[in-house]
């Protein structure tokens, strides 16, 4: 079994969680998931089964996520389960001040991973290290936030008042830390109240399969047909098509291929870019282009068949 699941993650269940439960529904030992969702949020988490779990570094991995920001309050994890360190009347607030302000979150921003995020240190978990009550220094990362815009607003002259965002960033990006940021520039504490991703990559939300209904079509053996094949997943990555069965064995042992066994190419390449090589029963392998004097040539760094 091969493909990608496009599973609701429902609130409770870890990342790792729902791996596990994958792995055990359909007894394939590789499973992989293509990026931690907080325990507490819910929405779209891909799930990768079989050879499918080798191409996850290849799939696009921009996110949307639409999140409750809640002012007034300071929270150690930045989030509704953690400590309150911090209580303010942010009654003061209007939304052009909040709007003014999150225009200064637009673009490359950078972020200071939290403690309770899934980012390794020195081989460890951040999250794992919090538990021990250990505190380390995080250096910033550089993400991008491509989209901010509010969706609603509610309870603007009360001590705590909500905002709901629709977000779209780049893979690493930390909505906590983002909402944690925007209160501390309004000088009033904010934090993530609610969480849903709405977007993984080419998965939407509307496309999402819940845990009961893969309960389901696995007792009526009918799971493959809620897999993503990998080539439709891959669709961002140009197209490389081979010309023969004997070029497929090539690229099976890894050989560099030229452009002359190529039969069709996509637009003009550039060197270093990342395609698809696909065979006459599919997709063969990921492949990076060396240019050569002006000529192609294709080298395999996943072979999937």
């Amino acid at each position: 079994m091969e493909g990608i699941l496009n599973i609701l993650k429902p609130p409770g269940m870890t990342s790792h969680d729902v791996v596990s439960f994958v792995r055990q529904l359909t007894g394939e030992a590789k499973v992989g998931h293509t990026g931690t969702l907080d325990p507490a949020a819910a929405g779209v988490l891909p799930v990768c089964l079989g050879k499918a779990t080798r191409v996850i570094s290849f799939l696009r991995d921009d996110k949307e996520y639409r999140a409750e920001v809640t002012f007034g309050v300071k929270t150690s994890t930045h989030d509704g389960f953690g400590e309150v360190l911090h209580e303010y009347d942010a009654s003061h607030l209007t939304l052009e001040m909040v709007e003014k302000a999150l225009t200064n979150f637009k673009g490359k921003i950078n972020q200071v991973p939290p403690m309770t995020s899934a980012r390794h240190y020195q081989g460890k978990k951040l999250y794992q290290l919090a538990r021990k009550g250990e505190l380390v220094t995080r250096q910033p990362k550089q993400v991008t936030i491509y989209q901010l815009n509010v969706r609603r607003d509610w309870d603007f002259g009360a001590a705590r008042p909500k905002l709901l965002l629709d977000i779209v960033c780049s893979a690493g990006t930390y909505i906590r830390t983002l909402c944690n940021d925007l209160g501390e520039s309004l000088g009033c504490g904010a934090y993530m109240s609610f969480l849903l991703r709405t977007r993984a990559g080419v998965f939407t939300l509307s496309g999402t399969q819940t845990i009961e209904n893969l309960i389901f079509l696995v007792d009526n053996k009918c799971l493959d047909k809620a897999l993503t094949p990998m080539n439709k997943a891959l669709d961002h990555l140009p197209a490389v098509e081979l010309k023969s069965g004997e070029t497929v064995k090539a690229v099976r042992e890894g050989r560099i291929l030229r452009e002359n066994e190529v039969k069709k190419l996509p637009d003009p390449l550039v060197s270093g870019q990342i395609v698809r090589l696909t065979g006459p029963n599919g997709l063969t392998a990921i492949a990076r282009v060396e240019v050569k004097v002006e000529n192609y040539r294709f080298k395999p760094v996943r072979v999937l068949v």
